[in-house]
């Protein structure tokens, strides 16, 4: 598992029980996300999804925790193990993480809370009730 350290922001690799406690992200995917392999290159800073990734880090370390995981940037897509191994973890990474922040993209700050959310795009009002 790729972990961001959210102070280097540099990835680290974990397996097994020698996992730090994390912050998870979960988002809508938009144009200009960060891939593994930009990420590595560091070739990714003026990418538009670097400031979810970014801001995750900064939250993380505000909040006491020392790594994030952000699918975009955690996963080795061009590795097809990595890629199968990713989506049969996904579901323990997000229940191990210490705390899971959500990025809603089309939720207006400046607005009132409930005026908001009913603008999302959550499906069927889901995740309101």
């Amino acid at each position: 598992m790729w972990l961001i350290n959210v102070r280097t922001r540099l990835l680290e690799e974990y397996f097994g029980n020698n996992i730090p406690p994390y912050a998870i992200l979960s988002h809508t995917w938009e144009t200009e996300e960060v891939t593994y392999k930009q990420y590595v290159s560091g070739n990714y800073h003026w990418l538009k999804g670097y400031q979810k990734i970014n801001m995750t880090c900064r939250v993380a370390a505000k909040d006491g925790i020392g790594y994030a995981w952000v699918d975009t940037c955690c996963i080795d897509k061009s590795s097809s193990a990595e890629l199968s191994e990713a989506i049969n973890s996904m579901f323990r990474w997000y229940k191990r993480a210490k705390v899971c922040y959500v990025y809603l993209s089309d939720l207006q700050a400046n607005a009132e809370w409930d005026d908001a959310l009913d603008k999302c795009s959550l499906e069927d009002g889901l995740y309101k009730n």
